[in-house]
């Protein structure tokens, strides 16, 4: 009959039905699975963040090099920073501009102001980040936190400690900052061997790499998704750090050379020094969540900058020419002339005898009257080549001296002697600022033999070294305090208090103005065999 529905075709209708809610089942749920997709994307965070790095700069004012060209100086620097702060404000990135420290000392005008000069040039450009270096305190406890306290950027120091153990006013261990939603940890430490390389008198110093570690873990804790440690530390000390995969950027200074490390995993950068080359790093940060926790992926690329390829900040130019203007009144009057070839370069007054380190040696013996004199040639930094001729200035004798240090005379026995002797000998080949530049003695060594029986025979004024005999020693007050290892002259008996002797810089000058043409050359008082 028409208008009735037959019997097999009433049973497949709940089939259709059935299907039709399976189809619409399958669509919620390819529905609902691109929802979570797109929930899963949305929570997901990147940023781009630019690092600039600078470590080590003593000098404001920029350099002739040796191909020519001139580098480094806080106007060349500054201008890096400001273009690389603008070219992210454009491009919607992020700026953080990183000091690893050694910065107040040692330079020229350092000698005279004990680096107020620095402090108002560098707050010109306001690092987000200082960690502070074993320069920060040649000038003692005083000076570096008058310093510090004049500073207008942010100051990190987790291993520095008061002497009762409190942090220092003013500075922090660590900071999370949160960039377009990605966490980014900072930590800051500073060199734990300062107390050996510098005045920080009672201030304490942590170990260097056990708290930048420990920092670095509690900011993971603190929920950090990318950190990054500023800190000022030798090499080894840097590759302990790395390899604890605790640390994602190290930004470091204190060894002087350009270096990037990057093994996929973790980074490691150092500038070189004086702002010669700045270092920036371009990273992207990607974070995602994934079964409930934060993923962070990065990627890093290294832009060396060498400074003689950029053109000068003039607003911090002209800073740096009114400090240059104010200095050079006094400072490039002669005061004699060379007859001989004075070499100040690093390698050489640091491994063998030099006619500038007999000099200098000859003037704190002289001076005070004693019987001989050591000076450590880490303590000379000039760097330079006085050829015969030369007339030699103020400039000269605080660009080689700019460390502001007293000549100390101490009563030492001869034993005491050939153990500094020993000390200053103990890290050839390796340049050592413990080397000892010389006066009223000679020293016979040989070099195949183990640290500390490397002396052969020291002779004093033709005579040999008595052990026994109490000698009057000239040496500098940094070496007084024990100073790259002449832990011999601590506790030993002084004609005066230590800041009441005369200033080593001041001695040099005037003992070259005495001589009128100093013609002191290498004369045999250090052979090595």
């Amino acid at each position: 009959m028409r208008g009735k529905t037959p019997g097999p075709t009433s049973k497949a209708e709940p089939m259709s039905l059935f299907r039709r809610l399976a189809a619409a089942l399958l669509i919620l749920a390819a529905l609902a699975g691109a929802g979570t997709a797109q929930a899963e994307t949305s929570t997901a965070q990147t940023t781009k963040i630019t690092f600039i790095l600078v470590n080590d700069i003593y000098l404001m004012s920029d350099t002739r090099m040796a191909d020519g060209q001139r580098r480094g100086g806080f106007a060349r620097l500054a201008a890096i920073v400001k273009a690389e702060r603008e070219r992210a404000r454009v491009s919607g990135g992020h700026v953080l501009f990183a000091h690893a420290g050694d910065t107040l000392s040692p330079s020229l005008m350092s000698g005279f102001d004990r680096g107020e000069h620095i402090i108002t040039l560098t707050n010109m450009i306001r690092p987000d980040v200082f960690a502070p270096g074993n320069h920060e305190f040649d000038f003692g406890k005083q000076v570096f936190f008058e310093r510090m306290a004049a500073a207008k950027f942010p100051l990190y120091a987790a291993n520095l400690r008061m002497p009762d153990g409190k942090p220092l006013s003013g500075f922090r261990d660590r900071l999370i900052i949160t960039l377009d939603g990605v966490r980014v940890g900072l930590t800051g430490t500073t060199f734990d061997g300062t107390p050996l390389t510098s005045s920080p008198e009672d201030l304490q110093f942590l170990p260097t790499v056990s708290t930048t570690v420990e920092q670095a873990k509690l900011l993971r804790k603190e929920g950090a998704d990318f950190v990054v440690a500023v800190t000022h530390a030798e090499r080894k000390q840097d590759y302990e750090m790395f390899a604890t995969r605790t640390i994602d950027l190290i930004l470091t200074g204190h060894d002087h050379d350009l270096f990037i490390n990057y093994d996929q995993r973790n980074g490691m950068v150092e500038s070189s020094y004086d702002a010669h080359y700045v270092t920036a790093v371009d990273v992207s940060i990607s974070v995602k969540e994934q079964d409930g926790k934060r993923v962070t992926t990065w990627w890093p690329q290294f832009r060396p900058i060498d400074t003689a390829t950029v053109t000068p900040d003039p607003e911090v130019a002209a800073a740096v020419a009114k400090f240059e203007a104010e200095f050079t009144r006094e400072m490039d009057v002669p005061l004699g002339t060379t007859a001989v070839e004075l070499d100040s370069r690093t390698p050489t007054v640091r491994s063998r005898e030099a006619a500038i380190g007999d000099l200098i040696a000859d003037a704190m013996r002289v001076s005070t009257k004693a019987d001989i004199a050591i000076m450590n040639g880490g303590g000379i930094r000039g760097g330079r080549l006085y050829a015969p001729g030369t007339n030699i200035t103020r400039r000269d004798v605080l660009a080689e001296l700019p460390f502001d240090n007293r000549v100390v005379v101490v009563d030492a026995t001869g034993a005491a002697i050939k153990a500094a002797i020993e000390n200053g000998l103990s890290q050839w080949p390796d340049l050592a600022g413990r080397f000892p530049q010389v006066s009223g003695m000679t020293i016979e060594a040989n070099l195949s033999r183990p640290p500390g029986s490397r002396v052969i025979s020291i002779r004093v004024a033709g005579e040999p070294l008595d052990d026994k005999k109490i000698y009057k020693v000239a040496i500098n007050d940094f070496m007084s305090r024990g100073g790259d290892g002449y832990t011999m002259f601590e506790h030993s008996s002084r004609l005066l208090p230590d800041p009441d002797g005369p200033l080593l810089a001041n001695d040099v000058m005037v003992y070259i103005r005495k001589l009128g043409t100093v013609k002191t050359g290498v004369d045999g008082r250090i052979v090595l065999k």
